[in-house]
């Protein structure tokens, strides 16, 4: 029996999964499902508990049985024994203590990586601070590569997202101008289609690569549809550079986004047959948040962010080029305020890169939370800081047609600047050749005559 004693109140937490909940910090999807601590006395007590169970005890006692869940197979028949070796006799505590040590440098947490289960990952995260997640996420460099490569120390990428109402052409492509001549686009260019149409994708998927061969824009791109669109145009010989999916932590949550892993692994063999990369063939994109289990009633009694932790257990089996949280874009219901959207980001991006992936966010909130663009600032900083490798770039921050608030080209521009830190280089190498960034990496004024704004008749 798991138990603390505090203040004269004895507090038990007789399964794994309740403990982890209870000593997760507060956040509303967590009280919204039941699941969170009664009190800050209780949350105290479960993290003194969670701070004493040993490591092994989170593949021991599964959260989630294996019988009845894939996911939860998938991590377990992957744990690589070797690799946990070294911390196999930790506790929870221990390994905190471990982490923040100069032991535990970027080589050492990289041989780590294929040793952790996410369920590791996100106990440990539970009794850390803000700046425990970030000393430990900035030692880790996890790098992918397609055109561009993902994920480099002292370098920041940014995905420039475009999207339009009405996926208007001219709309689109003056968004992507936009972000371009301002340095985004690195980690790719990705529309979300406001029709959903294989017609429409085909069309829009073709804009973005006539116009990426027409300059040689070392980028890839993506339109963000449905795993088995994307797997048919495929099939079909259309330009696809990324497959893209929205995942989760459980199999029944994956099953509401109409997805399991066999598909995933079909997808992402098809695109590796297409053999698009030219400096890697990291071909997939997937997206995540916490609550989504929640929201599709699919959480089997864990907390969401222990499920987070798990949906990147799923993304690193299948060598993503982009993996980000849309920390704030399922809502209050989930994150309620600008100080669990900080939390969680720093949260996500910490378990993500210490399980191996090029872990990215995207820094945004919805227009009913209690957060504003100045959390955002804050947010975007700290995560700069722990080396996330890519966040969005949204012309204004305001995603016009998805409706909610994220960050800006100009945000990417501020964060590389206080930073020190620079685009992907392949992108920064053409970046100076187009004469769009000066030889300090600070963008140019484009003159109206600059080949990137002479776009051919048919994209107009």
């Amino acid at each position: 029996m798991r138990s603390c004693t505090i203040g004269g109140t004895s507090y038990r937490f007789p399964e794994l999964a309740g403990l982890l909940a209870k000593a997760t910090p507060h956040r509303s999807g967590d009280a919204l499902a039941g699941l969170a601590a009664d009190s800050e006395a209780e949350r105290v007590a479960a993290r003194f508990v969670l701070a004493d169970a040993p490591l092994t005890a989170f593949l021991d006692e599964p959260l989630i049985p294996p019988e009845i869940d894939e996911v939860t197979r998938l991590i377990l028949e992957t744990h690589d024994k070797a690799a946990f070796a070294p911390v196999s006799g930790m506790s929870v505590g221990q390994f905190r203590d471990w982490l923040l040590s100069d032991a535990a440098d970027g080589a050492a947490l990289a041989a780590l990586a294929p040793g952790l289960a996410p369920e590791m990952v996100a106990a440990v995260s539970k009794i850390m601070r803000h700046q425990d997640l970030i000393l430990v996420a900035a030692k880790i460099s996890n790098t992918a590569a397609l055109r561009t490569t993902i994920g480099l120390p002292g370098r920041l990428c940014s995905r420039l997202q475009p999207n339009h109402p009405t996926d208007d052409p001219r709309g689109i492509l003056a968004a992507v101008i936009d972000g371009l001549a301002l340095g985004s686009g690195d980690a790719c260019i990705g529309i979300n289609p406001a029709t959903d149409s294989p017609a429409n994708v085909v069309r829009l998927l073709t804009m973005l690569d006539e116009l990426r061969q027409r300059y040689a824009i070392p980028t890839q791109s993506c339109v963000l549809t449905h795993v088995t669109t994307t797997l048919d145009l495929v099939r079909r010989g259309a330009p696809v550079d990324l497959v893209f999916q929205s995942i989760g932590g459980t199999e029944a949550v994956n099953s509401s986004f109409g997805v399991n892993l066999a598909l995933l692994a079909e997808a992402r063999e098809a695109a590796l047959s297409l053999h698009r990369g030219t400096v890697g063939q990291s071909v997939m994109y997937f997206e995540t948040g916490q609550g989504s289990a929640l929201s599709a009633n699919a959480h089997h009694g864990v907390d969401q962010q222990t499920l987070e932790a798990r949906a990147y257990g799923v993304a690193r089996a299948f060598d993503p080029l982009l993996v980000n949280t849309v920390v704030g874009f399922i809502g209050p219901e989930y994150l309620s305020d600008g100080r669990q959207i900080i939390r969680a980001g720093l949260e996500d991006v910490f378990c993500g890169k210490l399980l191996g992936l090029p872990m990215g966010a995207d820094v945004c909130y919805t227009n009913h939370a209690e957060a504003d663009q100045d959390d955002m600032d804050v947010l975007l900083t700290l995560l700069g800081v722990a080396g996330c490798a890519y966040v969005i770039g949204v012309p204004g921050a305001d995603d016009i047609m998805l409706n909610y608030q994220s960050t800006s080209f100009h945000d990417v521009l501020y964060a590389r600047r206080v930073l020190g830190v620079r685009p992907a280089p392949e992108f920064e190498a053409w970046l100076a050749a187009m004469g769009l960034f000066d030889d300090r990496g600070r963008p140019r004024a484009v003159d109206p005559g600059h080949p990137l704004l002479e776009l051919p008749r048919d994209l107009r």
